[in-house]
């Protein structure tokens, strides 16, 4: 039976890098993790972690077997 997946990643985005998602002029969030792979994801998933200073952060990201989103946390 497949297990869900976990993607480890570093994102930096200013606060002005972020507000370009309330603009309309971004949707997605584009990193490479860890293992090198480029993943995208809703800009709206990370929205939680904004501050005055952006997003700044190692995150984990779950993931089904079929890729479904389940959750994303800030890692220490």
């Amino acid at each position: 039976m497949p297990q869900h997946q976990f993607i480890r990643f570093a994102l930096t985005l200013s606060y002005d890098q972020y507000l370009k998602v309330y603009q309309g002029m971004a949707k997605n969030v584009s990193v490479v993790a860890d293992d090198g792979r480029r993943i995208a994801f809703p800009a709206g998933k990370v929205q939680i972690f904004l501050t005055n200073q952006g997003i700044n952060g190692y995150f984990e990201m779950e993931l089904t077997p079929e890729n479904k989103f389940v959750s994303i946390k800030k890692l220490n």
